[in-house]
C-alpha cells in the first residue's frame, strides 16, 4: 500500500509543479512589454525528506533570466534615457509558448499515472471484496 501511496504522492508533486510553471510562464507572457521586465525560471529540484530522496519533484527558489535587456531606440518613451534608448523586457514569446506546452503536457502525464494508479487501486480493492 505504501508504494501505491508513493506513487500519487510523485505524480501529484509534479503536477504541482507544472502548475507554478504555468503560473511563471503565463506572468512571462502578460510582462512580455513590460520594459526592464526579466523573465522569470522556475527551476525543479528533487523533494529530500529526512535525508533521502522522495522521488518528488518541487519548484526551486525562484530565478530571473540574467540575459542582457535588449535596448530599444525610442526617444518618445517616458523610460528612454539621453539617448533615445529604453531596456524593453527579455521575454521570447515563442519560447514561454514552448514552455507553456511542455508544461502542459508534462502536467497531463502526471495526471494520467495518478488516474493509473487510482484505477489499479481500485481493481485490488475489487479483487480483495471477492
Amino acid at each position: 500500500m505504501n508504494d501505491i501511496l508513493s506513487s500519487l504522492s510523485t505524480a501529484a508533486s509534479g503536477m504541482k509543479a507544472q502548475g507554478a510553471r504555468l503560473r511563471y510562464v503565463s506572468e512571462n507572457i502578460a510582462n512580455a512589454d513590460t520594459p526592464g521586465y526579466r523573465r522569470k525560471i522556475a527551476p525543479f529540484e528533487a523533494a529530500v525528506e529526512a535525508g533521502r530522496d522522495t522521488g518528488e519533484v518541487r519548484i526551486g527558489a525562484l530565478q530571473l533570466d540574467q540575459t542582457a535587456l535588449p535596448k530599444v531606440f525610442d526617444p518618445a518613451h517616458p523610460m528612454a534615457d539621453g539617448t533615445g534608448h529604453y531596456e524593453a523586457s527579455n521575454v521570447d514569446i515563442m519560447i514561454e509558448l514552448a514552455d507553456a506546452r511542455e508544461a502542459q503536457r508534462s502536467y497531463e502525464a502526471n495526471l494520467k499515472m495518478f488516474d493509473q494508479t487510482r484505477q489499479m487501486t481500485q481493481g485490488l480493492l475489487a479483487l480483495l471484496k471477492r
